[in-house]
């Protein structure tokens, strides 16, 4: 367990700068999906929703809500300890924000929620690490947590098989520009993860994390289409993406 001596005086929002830079040289379009997911936030349950910020990380989607909706309330639930432990230091005192650890894939994990039903269920760059069996059971359960009304909102890489030349060649595009532009201080993912395994107040959550996750998940990553046919199945009235680039959609459902 982190020294909690060395974790009050560690610089969470620093932690939080560096994640999102690392984010961001992966998606550059990063901020236009945060800002459309909270556009429709706003335009399907109002300013002062009640949000569940689903595999929360380091709370990248709670701070920007928080920021736009100061009187929205958000629980993030995620399994990665060191992500948590960022989340919880950049949070601390605010009596808006709950965080719990829980595993999405063990069918229990909604009893340690502190509320009963949202407004809002929202999840970015997460579910690609699920497998599709472990997917369809968390968006009946995601169904379950919903007022009527209510949206589901999941920001993601979504692959459409049926289009492999297009893919293909969206993909090439991206990779060579990615290893054309520096990353202006920003470090990829290896680099990101050798450096909080040498912060002290990041050392031993960071160790449990790869224990629990190995380097990537084994996910998978099915098509926009298929995220709304199951969203619909598992008792959603209403599935369509409202906002995609070449390689990410957001796709919302309404309860």
């Amino acid at each position: 367990m982190a020294d909690t001596s060395t974790t009050a005086t560690t610089d969470w929002q620093t932690w939080q700068k560096s994640w999102d830079r690392q984010q961001e040289w992966y998606m550059p379009d990063r901020e236009d999906r945060f800002r459309i997911m909270l556009d429709m936030v706003e335009a399907c349950v109002g300013t002062e929703p009640r949000v569940l910020d689903l595999a929360c990380g380091t709370g990248s989607i709670t701070a920007r809500l928080l920021d736009r909706f100061p009187k929205a309330t958000s629980t993030g639930v995620d399994l990665d300890p060191a992500l948590l432990t960022i989340a919880r230091g950049t949070f601390a005192g605010d009596d808006r924000v709950t965080l719990v650890e829980a595993d999405l894939k063990d069918p229990d994990w909604p009893a340690r929620l502190p509320h009963g039903v949202y407004d809002a269920v929202l999840t970015a760059t997460a579910l690609h690490w699920l497998r599709n069996e472990p997917l369809e059971a968390l968006y009946g359960q995601v169904a379950g947590l919903l007022r009527h009304g209510g949206v589901f909102m999941n920001a993601d890489s979504m692959i459409d098989d049926t289009t492999p030349r297009i893919n293909a060649a969206e993909s090439a595009l991206r990779h060579a520009r990615r290893n054309q532009v520096q990353h202006n201080g920003a470090l990829d993912w290896a680099e990101w993860w050798q450096l909080a395994a040498q912060d002290p107040a990041l050392a031993a959550p960071t160790a449990r994390r790869f224990e629990i996750y190995g380097v990537h998940a084994d996910g998978e990553m099915p098509s926009a289409a298929w995220h709304a046919r199951v969203l619909r199945e598992k008792g959603f009235a209403e599935a369509r993406p409202v906002w995609c680039s070449p390689s990410d959609t957001l796709l919302l459902a309404l309860k």
